[in-house]
């Protein structure tokens, strides 16, 4: 069996949003991929989370095309494709359907940075897709998705701003490795929960200041990082 480091990696990352409550049924999946083979690792197709195992990662090309597996792949499968090749410094691609995040993503709303919590993980507000048009839906829905994404991350890196809602839909998320993607999914969802309950605390709160934003952000990333162990 190809992979298995992989295929436990994507398997790992999978698991951890169900155990964080980020998933219901079989709401969501989890991606990782091996650079130097060019093959990505992606949860099949509506199988349940509790019986899945390493061997049933799906294994295919940046094409799309299954180099092992006996199971059908996501469906969101050509989106995580298009973040890989479009966003070479990413190894792993997280999509939920978890409640917060999705609510933004349907309400149409980029989630503000009204806290530290959410400037420790994005430079800025955690972005919203445009709408995707009706012949991007008919036609290559999953491919377009992606490509949504990608045309809002043209002034983007997708280091400092490591997840997106998409309109009308949910989010995506991603890291260097699927579990920074499922660590960075889990927080997007903590930051959306708490944006919302600010919001109505308070509905004129504003975002905090661009100096402490970057205070919170640049302490834990880049190369004048003080968070954390050397």
């Amino acid at each position: 069996m190809k992979l298995q480091s992989l295929r436990e990696q994507a398997l790992e990352a999978n698991l951890e949003v169900v155990r964080r409550g980020l998933v219901l049924y079989t709401f969501g999946n989890a991606s990782g991929i091996d650079r130097a083979e060019g093959i990505v690792a992606i949860k099949p197709s509506g199988l349940p989370y509790e019986t899945m195992k390493p061997a049933d990662m799906v294994l295919v090309d940046l094409n799309g095309e299954v180099v092992e597996g006996a199971l059908r792949p996501s469906s969101d499968l050509a989106t995580h494709l298009e973040l890989y090749r479009a966003f070479p410094q990413i190894g792993g691609v997280v999509h939920t359907h978890s409640r917060a995040a999705t609510s933004w993503a349907q309400a149409r709303r980029e989630i503000p940075c009204l806290g530290t919590t959410h400037a420790d993980y994005f430079h800025g507000p955690v972005p919203i897709t445009e709408a995707l048009s009706e012949e991007e839906i008919e036609q290559g829905y999953e491919l377009n998705t992606g490509r949504v994404i990608t045309r809002l991350f043209a002034k983007l890196d997708p280091m400092h701003t490591p997840g997106v809602l998409v309109a009308g839909h949910a989010p995506f998320c991603w890291g260097a490795t699927p579990a920074e993607a499922a660590h960075i999914a889990v927080v997007l969802e903590e930051i959306a929960a708490m944006a919302l309950n600010a919001l109505a605390i308070n509905p004129d709160a504003e975002s905090l200041s661009r100096h402490l934003h970057d205070k919170h952000f640049f302490r834990k990333h880049g190369p004048k990082a003080t968070y954390g162990q050397k």
